[in-house]
Parts: C-alpha cells; structure tokens; sequence
C-alpha cells in the first residue's frame, strides 16, 4: 500500500511517514495531476530555494505501481492540519 509522508522543512527532518493508504484513499486525497513525480528517490525536504512551505509526499514501491502512479515519489503542496483531518476522516 502506499506511503503518505508529511513534510515540514522549518523543522529540518527528512519526512515523517503519516500514514499507509490504500489506492483508492490517494484518489480521495489528491487527484494524480496535482502531484508532481519526482522519481525514485525521496524529495529532498530542505529545499536549497529557500521554500519554506509544508509538503506532502506519496510513495509507490514497484508493486504497488498503477497506470495512475509509476513507482516512485509524488510531491503535492498541502495544508498539513488540514491532509491530517481527511486522513482521519478515512481511518473511521
């Protein structure tokens, strides 16, 4: 199943795994053409522009990989409180 990562580069971490999520969880959480592939390594959270802004990451293994979403990294701009509040909304 996928990866959902929440990233914050004020705080300097690498990511932080939110949640395990099903395929049909990402559709409700971003549409594909809103998240931009990166490949197959993890995004780098501190941005060497300077961005500050929180992130989301989506991560596919090889198994795991649709027509929809190839086997890496997908980056979507989020309001974290708010992508936390739909996740929860799904784990009920």
């Amino acid at each position: 199943m996928p990866n959902l990562y929440f990233c914050q580069p004020h705080t300097q971490n690498q990511g932080t795994l939110r949640a395990v999520i099903s395929h049909d969880d990402c559709k409700y959480l971003v549409e594909p053409s809103l998240a931009t592939y990166v490949g197959e390594d993890f995004p780098k959270v501190s941005d060497l522009h300077g961005q500050k802004a929180d992130f989301a990451v989506l991560g596919f293994s090889a198994d795991e990989a649709t027509a929809e979403w190839r086997r890496g990294y997908y980056r979507f701009e989020a309001d974290l409180m708010e992508l936390n509040a739909q996740i929860l909304k799904l784990a009920r």
